[in-house]
Formats: structure tokens, C-alpha cells, sequence
């Protein structure tokens, strides 16, 4: 009996640490989310977060609508430059690359993108977006869930920074969007109590 009254606290103890980690994200990044491009502030930069370019059925849509919300920005002279940043582990896998390669195909110029190869985490991309690159104001480009907790690790380093939802990715089967809520809890543990710094600065 003990060990069910215990697991129910744990239970409850979890998610209640799930609700409130949400609810700061969210609250505070609210008025930094644009949805629409024409709304969208100038800025000089954007940073396009990484993800896996191919999927299960051909190209990732988290990617595909990534690349297409930077590209929109791009061309309708939101931003001068674009930075690419991603996770570039192993020989074979390289969303930096992938990115720049995508973007370059649909006619940006190579010369306005920005290749971070040590975006490892969202933490790591945002953070290296101010200290290695130098840039002073972003729009950050992602998608919604994505965007509030890469917001929220901003706002905690003093990372002058604005975002722009990628069209999102629905689906039954698809548990991306569950994830996130963990996500953004534990970006509220790595600034709040493990105070993470990215890998490499």
C-alpha cells in the first residue's frame, strides 16, 4: 500500500513539475511569437534550428517547413543572413550541411548563410548564435513548441531575440509534440538549476 501511495505522489509530483515548466515557457515568451510574416519585425539574423532532413516517407516536414519559414523571411527582407545550425555528430549525419544545401538550391546566396556545426542542442544554438557568431538581434525559426522553449533559453542569457513559426506537422502517430512538453521543462531545470552552458563556445 505504501509503495502504490508513493508512486501516485511521484506520479502527481511529475506532473505538476510538467504543468508549471510549461506554463513559464509559454508565458513568457508569448509576446515574441509571430505567425505571420508580414507582421514579422526586421532583423538582421535568423537562426534555423536543426532537424533530420530525411524521414520515414522521403524528406522531413519539420525540416522541409523550416527551410521554407527561413527562405519566406529571406525574400521578403526580414533578414540579411541566415544561420544554420545543427547537430553534426557523425561522419554520415550532418544537418548543417543539409540545411545550407537546401536553402542554396532555392536560390539563397551562400554568402548570407551561416553554418553552425555545434548546434547540438537548442540551448547550444541559441547561446552560439550571440557568443561565436556575434549576433545581436535574431529571429529565431522553428516550429511553435520549438520556438517557446528556444525563446525562453534567450530571454535567460539576454539573447535579444523575436521568433517565426514554421508550419507545424500533425499527425496521430506523430509524438513529437508530446515530447515537448518534457522539453521545455527541463530547458526550465537547465537554467534554473543546472545552469547548462552549450558544449562548445
Amino acid at each position: 500500500m505504501k509503495k502504490v501511495s508513493l508512486l501516485f505522489y511521484l506520479f502527481c509530483c511529475t506532473c505538476s513539475l510538467l504543468i508549471m515548466g510549461n506554463k513559464i515557457v509559454i508565458e513568457q515568451t508569448k509576446n515574441q511569437v509571430y505567425a505571420k510574416i508580414e507582421n514579422v519585425p526586421i532583423r538582421e539574423t535568423a537562426l534555423v534550428l536543426g532537424s533530420r532532413k530525411n524521414g520515414k516517407y522521403g524528406i522531413n516536414p519539420y525540416f522541409k517547413y523550416r527551410m521554407e519559414a527561413a527562405i519566406s523571411l529571406y525574400n521578403a527582407g526580414k533578414i540579411k543572413s541566415i544561420i544554420v545550425s545543427g547537430d553534426n555528430h557523425h561522419f554520415s549525419y550532418n544537418e548543417t550541411e543539409d540545411m545550407a544545401k537546401y536553402l542554396v538550391n532555392k536560390g539563397i546566396p551562400s554568402t548570407a548563410i551561416i553554418k553552425d556545426f555545434a548546434g547540438f542542442r537548442t540551448l547550444d544554438s541559441v547561446i552560439r548564435a550571440k557568443k561565436v557568431f556575434h549576433k545581436k538581434d535574431i529571429i529565431i525559426v522553428s516550429q511553435m513548441f520549438h520556438n517557446q522553449k528556444a525563446l525562453f533559453i534567450a530571454n535567460s542569457f539576454q539573447i535579444d531575440a523575436i521568433a517565426f513559426n514554421a508550419k507545424d506537422v500533425r499527425s496521430m502517430h506523430n509524438f513529437t509534440h508530446y515530447r515537448s512538453y518534457f522539453s521545455k521543462c527541463l530547458a526550465v531545470i537547465d537554467i534554473y538549476i543546472l545552469k547548462t552552458q552549450p558544449k562548445f563556445l
